[in-house]
């Protein structure tokens, strides 16, 4: 996946919540040995390469290797990350499928919520619609007419609990079509069907097949967002296409197990008895703010965290430091 400039200054905004770890120092110093980043998928998709993608600026940053390790399958790589201990040695790197939207489909036997701290956003980007070249339709209107003429014959692959799931029942509610799913453990191997010609068409993290995509591998029918994608400017958004309203994206971010940041605070105060001035953490799962500028290329995202002080801080200060900013604005 080719990544513009632009976009990688984007990812680094992750890495630039990692250094409330390091300065946050304890008896020994953070970090003194290596850190792994655990991506709960398959190797070869979007979430594997957006790892790879940071390790090594993480490195570079904080003098220890960051390894990657692939761990997919039953949520083992998730339950890793929730049961490590809260030192800053353990990452999680994925998105809201599999943070969010699987464990609201699938019970877990840990609450995510709870045991997962949130570190930072990385990147986003939308789903979209794509078929193998074999498929008859030439866009998105010939592929609902196409479905519709072969009820229950086509194959759509899927990741089981996952957004190309969600997206999949989505279109065949909207268009009142019917075909078979297929699931698989990751993008990257569904991906891999699809160009091999295994499977008819699938919705797919647009990150995870856009290089099969320029390559002319497979054939996308739309985007699901309100603006072209700007790494495929050619390929119309759903309202273009016929099916509006149709939206559905993909962030990721960074977790650590639950704790990890207060446990620094807690350290530094002791060992240097003045405010936890240096420790920072997103405002929300959320907390990042972000402008839009349209235009044909799509649209360009920036990131801006809200810096927030740790308990050290009394909560009046916090109050009437965000007061007087409001009466300033």
């Amino acid at each position: 996946m080719a990544l513009h400039r632009r976009r990688l200054l984007h990812l680094a905004a992750g890495v630039a919540a990692l250094p409330a770890l390091a300065r946050t120092a304890s008896a020994q110093a953070y970090p003194s040995r290596p850190i792994t980043m655990v991506v709960p998928l398959p190797p070869g998709g979007a979430y594997d390469l957006l790892a790879r993608l940071l390790a090594e600026p993480m490195r570079a940053f904080l003098g220890q290797p960051v390894l990657v390790e692939n761990i997919p399958g039953a949520d083992r790589g998730i339950i890793k990350v929730v049961r490590a201990a809260a030192d800053g040695y353990t990452l999680g790197i994925g998105g809201w499928n599999t943070y969010v939207l699987r464990p609201a489909v699938f019970p877990m036997q840990h609450d995510l919520l709870k045991e997962l701290e949130p570190i930072a956003f990385l990147a986003d980007a939308p789903y979209w619609i794509i078929s193998k070249n074999a498929v008859p339709a030439k866009n998105l209107r010939e592929l609902i007419a196409w479905l519709k003429a072969n009820p229950g014959k086509a194959t759509a692959g899927t990741i089981a609990g996952g957004g190309s799931h969600v997206c999949g029942a989505y279109l065949q509610t909207s268009t009142d079509t019917s075909f078979q799913f297929v699931p698989y453990r990751g993008g990257a191997p569904a991906l891999q069907d699809l160009v091999a010609g295994q499977i008819d068409f699938m919705c797919d993290f647009a990150a995870n097949s856009v290089e099969q995509f320029r390559s002319g591998n497979v054939r996308a029918y739309a985007v699901m967002a309100k603006h072209r994608w700007q790494p495929a400017p050619d390929v119309p958004t759903a309202d273009e296409a016929g099916l509006p309203g149709f939206y559905i994206s993909n962030w990721s971010g960074l977790w650590a197990p639950a704790r990890t940041w207060g446990k620094r605070c807690r350290q530094w105060r002791s060992k240097r008895r003045k405010r936890c001035a240096t420790c920072t953490r997103p405002r929300s799962r959320s907390g990042f703010r972000s402008s839009r500028r349209r235009g044909s290329g799509g649209r360009r995202r920036s990131v801006g965290w809200a810096k927030a002080r740790c308990s050290a801080r009394p909560r009046g200060q916090n109050r009437a430091r965000a007061t007087a900013r409001r009466r300033r604005a």
